[in-house]
Parts: C-alpha cells; sequence; structure tokens
C-alpha cells in the first residue's frame, strides 16, 4: 500500500466515523467531558509552568492555544479524537534548564526552532523512525528521572510556611505542623478518591482537592498561589546570543527538545487510540501537525510546548469526550482564567503541591511498564532514569544511548561474530524495512 493509499483510507475511516470536530449526537457528553477535564488541567499546567519556570498565565494561554488549534485541524486533519493538549509535565524540567541557560527572553526562538524541526519531522513523515532510534524503554527510563525531580521540587510545599512568616528556630512548630496535616489529609483525600474514581469519574480528586484547599485557607493560613499578570505581546521570536557556542547549543537543545515531544506525543497516541470509544485510529503525523503549528504559534507570544498528553486525555475519554468538541470548551475554560487570573489566588500551594507529586510519582512508577520488554529493558531504562536525575536530562540520555550502542556492538561483533559494518547495516536496515512496509 502507498502512503497515499493509506492516506486515503484514513480518510474514508474518519468519514464513516464523522467528524472527528464535532458531532450532534455526541455535543452533551463533549460540553460536559470538556468542562470536567478543564477542572483536572487547569492545576495540572499551573504546576507544569511553576516547574518550567514559566509564568503561569503563559502556560495557560499555551494550553488554551494548542486547543484551539487542535480543534480546528480537527475539522481536516484528525490526529486523534479524543486527545487533549496541553502543556506536558514531562518536557518541564527541560524547559526550566532552558530558562536558566537561555534566559527566558530568549525562549521564544527556542520554542520557534524546536516548532521547525518538528514540521520538518511532519513533512518527511521521519515520526515513524523515532522510537526505532530510541528505544520506549529509554525514553520511560528518561520521564521516570524527570518524575522524580517534579516530585521532589514539589515535596517542600507540604510543609512550606506561608509567604511572609518568619520562620521559627524549631522546625516542628504549630504552623508547620498545621501546614503538614492538612497535607497529609489532602493527599489522603486525593488518594482515596482517585483509587474509587479513576475509570469513571477522573477529575473527582482533583476538584476535591482544590475545594478542601480553598476551605483550608479560610481558616488556616497557609501558602497561596499567586499569579502575576503577564503582559502578553505579539513579537517575532528573535533570540540574543552573545557567542557562537551558544546558536549551536540552542539549535542542539531545541533540536532534542523536538525529538522528546514527538517521541511523547507518538506514545501518547498509541494509548489514546486503544481507549477511544469507537475504535477509531490515530494518525501521529496528523498529530504532529497540529503540535509544531500550536508550537510556532505559541512563540509569538512567548508560549510554550505542547501535546495530546495522556493524562488529559484519558480525563476526557473517562468525562464521556466523543470529539474534539469537548478540547474546544477546554481551550474557552482556561482563556477565561488567563483573562481573569485573580481567581487562581485562591489555590493552596499544598494542594497544588499533592497533584504534581502525584504526577512525578506516576512518571516514576512507568518503569513498571519497562519489565515486560525483559530485564535488560528494565536495567537500562532504570539506570536512564538515575543519570538523568543525577547529571541532566540530556547528558543521561545520550550516555545511556551511547551505552545502549556499545552494549548492541559487544554482542554482535563478538558473541555473533558480525562484523562492524553487518552490525550498522543490520541496524539501519529496520529503518529501510519500515520504509518498504510503508510504500
Amino acid at each position: 500500500m502507498t502512503t497515499k493509499d493509506n492516506e486515503n483510507s484514513k480518510s474514508v475511516e474518519t468519514q464513516e466515523h464523522g467528524s472527528a470536530a464535532f458531532r450532534k449526537e455526541y455535543i452533551a457528553h463533549d460540553l460536559q467531558a470538556g468542562v470536567i477535564t478543564a477542572t483536572m488541567a487547569i492545576p495540572l499546567s499551573i504546576g507544569i509552568a511553576l516547574m518550567s519556570d514559566y509564568p503561569i498565565q503563559v502556560g495557560l494561554a499555551t494550553v488554551a492555544f494548542a486547543s484551539f488549534i487542535g480543534f480546528l485541524f480537527a475539522w481536516f486533519r484528525p490526529g486523534n479524537f479524543i486527545g487533549a493538549p496541553g502543556i506536558a509535565a514531562g518536557l518541564a524540567p527541560i524547559l526550566a534548564m532552558g530558562v536558566a541557560t537561555f534566559g527566558i527572553e530568549n525562549m521564544a526562538f527556542i520554542i520557534f526552532m524546536t516548532a521547525t524541526f518538528q514540521a520538518l519531522i511532519w513533512k518527511y513523515n521521519w515520526q515513524r523512525y523515532l522510537l526505532k532510534a530510541v528505544p520506549t524503554y529509554l525514553v520511560e527510563g528518561l520521564l521516570a528521572g524527570i518524575g522524580l525531580k517534579i516530585a521532589l521540587k514539589f515535596l517542600p510545599f507540604l510543609w512550606m510556611l506561608p509567604v511572609g512568616m518568619t520562620a521559627p528556630e524549631e522546625f516542628w512548630n504549630a504552623d508547620r505542623i498545621t501546614v503538614i496535616v492538612l497535607s497529609l489529609a489532602g493527599a489522603a483525600v486525593f488518594l482515596t478518591l482517585f483509587k474509587m474514581y479513576k475509570d469513571t469519574k477522573p477529575a473527582m480528586p482533583y476538584f476535591a482537592l482544590i475545594i478542601l484547599g480553598i476551605v483550608a485557607s479560610q481558616f488556616f493560613e497557609v501558602n497561596m498561589l499567586k499569579v502575576e499578570d503577564v503582559d502578553f505581546v505579539l513579537g517575532l521570536p528573535i533570540p540574543d546570543f552573545n557567542t557562537a557556542y551558544m546558536w549551536m547549543y540552542a539549535i542542539f537543545f531545541a533540536l532534542m527538545l523536538a525529538v522528546v515531544d514527538v517521541i511523547e506525543q507518538v506514545m501518547s497516541n498509541a494509548a489514546i487510540e486503544k481507549i477511544d470509544p469507537l475504535d477509531r485510529p490515530c494518525n501521529s503525523n496528523n498529530s504532529l501537525l497540529s503540535i509544531w503549528v500550536s508550537n510556532m504559534g505559541a512563540s509569538f507570544f512567548g508560549g510554550m510546548t505542547n501535546l495530546d498528553g495522556l493524562a488529559k486525555s484519558s480525563t476526557n475519554r473517562l468525562a464521556g469526550a466523543y470529539t474534539k468538541l469537548s478540547v474546544l470548551v477546554i481551550g474557552l475554560m482556561i482563556t477565561f482564567f488567563v483573562l481573569n487570573s485573580q481567581y487562581l489566588d485562591h489555590l493552596p500551594y499544598f494542594a497544588l503541591a499533592i497533584i504534581m507529586i502525584f504526577v512525578g510519582v506516576k512518571m516514576i512508577m512507568g518503569l513498571l511498564h519497562v519489565a515486560q520488554f525483559g530485564p535488560y529493558a528494565l536495567l537500562l531504562g532504570s539506570l536512564c532514569g538515575i543519570l538523568v536525575f543525577l547529571v541532566g536530562i540530556f547528558e543521561g540520555l545520550l550516555i545511556t544511548l551511547a551505552l545502549h550502542a556499545i552494549i548492541n556492538y559487544v554482542i554482535f561483533t563478538k558473541i555473533e561474530n558480525k562484523s562492524a559494518g553487518a552490525v550498522v547495516r543490520q541496524y539501519f536496515s529496520r529503518f529501510k524495512d519500515d520504509e518498504t512496509n510503508i510504500n
């Protein structure tokens, strides 16, 4: 089957199932799902923005913009039918590293270059090769290391005293004990409700935790979220680098960010396809089209990277979504809070920390999925996570990839008695075979 025939087949399947953007028989389901998913997405997006060292309003604006683009493209190039766009927790430490390295004023250029690389990947459909070049278990290891960073980043908020309060000499004082008790109670409520409703009402624990936090803040003095207003200005993403090294590093950084973003989307689409209520197929290359357009557009107002994350997409599905109309509702609700960010100041940090620690732990637990690939994959994936946490995100991934290449080289050349050239040809034959199967 040719690539054109494959695309025509996808188009026929889409027509049989109806529009990916809107179907009148599901309008009530999609409206409900959009409201519920937005309830979960707002605090999650706030936490990811904080982890990324981006302004909260910018993070929320990125989600809203990506939602509008996702709904628009669903009319003619749907990647999936129930995926909900958003800023990815797995990319948060990478963006934070970019902010620390290049400065927030240069991140617009980084996001623009990320989108440019993704546009090339989309144009030539290279996404189908990425999981062959970077094994899934190494990506899970990478995300596990990032999850540990996220969990430890937000852990201190579970006992942090309110801003402006003078910290006493002793750690265990009445104010700190109050915060810790509230954090433990909030975590207990969240985890209990998650266990009860994860398969039916996944937004319930988030909603309950937020309500608990708001009520508790009326009776106890706790550390509250403070959202600073951002003046959104449209402008060209022009960088200000002084050295050739910074230019080269910026390009390399954007390339790695683009690859990780694409791999996460491909993995998410594989899971989204399994939970689609009408068993509709996903087209990862179409998803990539929506992603790079959203990323490129976001770079003109200083936005972040996005993708159809599995957590929000699963919530969207379980909340009753059938089409991307739910995503439009998510975008509209989040836009309200972008324009009225003062309402977000009622969210206590301890509630936000519980959500983000939970996200981090879930990313770490992703290593359990690696066990299905065997002990070698589990060992190498775990090593990747440890190195990502200890030495750095890119450094850890590159070291593990190099070690993986060396191990395979030794196995094939020494144990199976193959020449180095034969090993290289065998490796690249996987890509050639994939191209032949597609064509």
